[in-house]
């Protein structure tokens, strides 16, 4: 186990102005969730995140796509951050995660973000509930790219079908690393012993689909009532593919967020 400094990563991964079109996939009027043709585009989509000194900033957002006028900002610190345990960072990840399934509330929900030099690569996945069970309702993908750097990343190719964007990387070498729902800034991440990449370790659900921006993933459409895992990845480089997975037990509780980096095995 080693401590890590979650507000710290978070400053390093979400620092900058980063711009990007949303594309947004939903359900239909006779509940189709088509993951090939976007319901929506929102073009540009823009959060500018600045740190006024080491422990406070300010999150402003436009081209939001559930914010009232599409517009929100407000003041993020140290002091304030991951009250609630729902936050995770990694060094080149985090997002934030609903920690369970809760009748009371209208979604179960996740924010992914892949970081690789000044790319940010954003998936949102969005479970509402219908007749008792969760069905996957939304799923937003931004490839956004920092505005404030002088050398911007370039778009990423067409990735094609799941398989076709994996195939390519069995046998690539990785390291995982876990960490565990906890308030505050300072948590324990464990580091585990290298792993070698299987396609079908990541395609194991029936929901699978590759988004913008070169990221994929493999969801269940419809929660189950046991134990399920989100999967999510991106090739973010020629040499780099970075996956994680939100694992939840049989209660629908969350377990641990995992971030693995594979890269091509040495010769």
């Amino acid at each position: 186990m080693e401590m890590t400094d979650q507000w710290a990563l978070n400053r390093r991964n979400f620092a900058g102005r980063w711009q990007g079109c949303g594309h947004w996939f939903e359900r239909d009027g006779s509940n189709r969730l088509d993951l090939q043709v976007p319901a929506r585009r929102i073009d540009p989509t823009t959060y500018a995140i600045s740190f006024t000194d080491d422990d406070h900033g300010v999150w402003d957002g436009s081209g939001l796509a559930f914010a009232p006028g599409g517009k929100a900002t407000y003041p993020i610190s140290r002091a304030t951050y991951n009250a609630g345990g729902v936050c995770w960072q990694f060094l080149g990840a985090g997002g934030q995660s609903s920690l369970g399934l809760d009748v009371e509330r209208s979604r179960f929900g996740h924010e992914i973000n892949l970081f690789c030099g000044r790319s940010r690569s954003m998936l949102v996945l969005l479970w509402e509930p219908l007749n008792g069970r969760w069905q996957l309702q939304r799923v937003g993908a931004v490839g956004f790219r920092c505005q404030n750097s002088s050398n911007p990343e370039p778009d990423r190719p067409e990735c094609g079908t799941p398989e076709a964007l994996l195939q390519p990387l069995r046998g690539w070498t990785g390291q995982r690393e876990i960490l565990r729902p906890q308030p505050g800034a300072l948590v324990s991440v464990e580091v585990t012993s290298p792993l070698t990449f299987d396609p079908h370790q990541l395609l194991h659900n029936d929901c699978s689909a590759v988004m913008p921006d070169c990221l994929v993933f493999s969801v269940p459409s419809v929660l189950p009532e046991a134990a399920f895992s989100l999967e999510i990845g991106g090739r973010l480089a020629a040499e780099l593919f970075q996956q994680i997975n939100i694992h939840f037990d049989a209660l629908g509780h969350l377990i641990s967020w995992e971030r693995c980096c594979f890269r091509p095995a040495a010769a």
